[in-house]
């Protein structure tokens, strides 16, 4: 038998990224023996990494020192990909902007790459040139502020992932026009996510979770051979609520949300998803959309892509999309999921919300 416990999910402390929305993951402190089994505990470690407290818990023989070896990988993640600080591939792109091509490692190339697929997937609603926008906004820092109008359309102006050129052959990125810059804060934590699983695996870890400030991931099941229950957070409540679970193994699940990272300024809230088409956060009837997939970069892109496009537009966009399944949250606490979401052994556990059918 399993004793389970809900376990909250660590305050993020992402600063100049797209924070996701936390989930929990309801997953098993100690699984007692029922008979002569050995029982296994699992070994957790926690990190500050991608400006997120990361935390892997694992069963095996390995699993301390896989997840040493997949803190190490992150954080080498972390110092090519990061768009704050002193130094970064990232930060060397966009000082390099409209001047000549920066070679970078074949990590960055392919985030960057996966990048300009889903910005123009989007056509632009997702763009991942939306480096100066976040900067100007400045939410989740002390700087955050409403900017002016003319502060917004001069950003706008350098917003354009059509100029940023990619050369395959020299693994190397141009941003066309001065002033432009590369946000991947959208995209990397779920490139570092299927790294660390790849890892894991490699290591022999048969059972594990993997959560990097909301982008959860879990490998196979639980060793008792019970799936993984993960929690949804509940929008309109502290971190640790949830309105819905979800059964899963082999699955990364990875939410957006307007309430992650935020300011208020005259009594309006302000959040972190922006519009590439206003330069305003994204003002629609969404707070949230949870993405379900076997890939977390995808599933991080996408969150942030789907929520910006909208219910209807992002729902069309999941049911067009293979091994994507997606669970939206609206203002009025109305639940509506994609049609593969009966794959999943899916609950709504909060009775204010209802799950409702999207109308053609």
């Amino acid at each position: 038998m399993t004793v389970s416990f809900l376990k909250p999910k660590p305050q993020s402390l992402t600063a100049k990224t797209f924070a996701k929305m936390f989930v929990i993951v309801l997953m098993a402190a100690t699984l007692i023996s029922c008979g002569k089994t050995k029982p296994q505990r699992p070994i957790t470690k926690t990190n500050f990494l991608l400006d997120t407290l990361t935390q892997i818990t694992a069963y095996g023989d390995n699993a301390s020192g896989a997840i040493d070896m997949v803190f190490d990988r992150i954080s080498d993640i972390q110092k090519k990909m990061t768009a704050s600080g002193e130094d970064s591939e990232v930060i060397e792109i966009n000082n390099e902007a409209g001047k000549k091509f920066q070679k970078v490692s074949p990590d960055t190339f392919y985030v960057i790459k996966k990048g300009i697929y889903y910005s123009e997937s989007s056509h632009g609603r997702f763009d991942i040139t939306i480096g100066p926008l976040v900067k100007l906004w400045g939410i989740g820092t002390d700087k955050a502020k409403v900017p002016s109008a003319e502060e917004i359309r001069i950003a706008l102006r350098h917003v354009n992932y059509k100029n940023a050129v990619l050369n395959e052959d020299a693994n190397s990125v141009m941003l066309r026009e001065p002033g432009m810059a590369i946000d991947l804060g959208a995209i990397a934590k779920g490139y570092a996510a299927d790294e660390a699983v790849r890892i894991l695996k490699e290591s022999g870890v048969k059972s594990a979770a993997v959560d990097l400030g909301g982008n959860i991931y879990v490998i196979g099941k639980k060793p008792n051979g019970s799936l993984w229950k993960i929690g949804i957070q509940d929008p309109f409540e502290p971190r640790g609520d949830t309105f819905a679970t979800v059964d899963v193994s082999d699955r990364t699940l990875v939410t957006s949300g307007i309430y992650e990272r935020y300011f208020i300024k005259d009594g309006k809230r302000y959040h972190h998803i922006l519009d590439t088409s206003t330069g305003y956060p994204v003002d629609n009837d969404l707070v949230s959309v949870t993405i379900i997939s076997d890939s977390s970069i995808d599933a991080d892109a996408i969150s942030t892509m789907v929520f910006a496009l909208g219910l209807k537009d992002g729902m069309k966009y999941v049911e067009e999309t293979n091994d994507v399944e997606a669970v939206f949250v609206t203002e009025d606490r109305k639940v509506y999921a994609s049609s593969g979401i009966g794959q999943y052994e899916f609950r709504i556990t909060n009775k204010k919300f209802k799950l409702e059918k999207l109308m053609e």
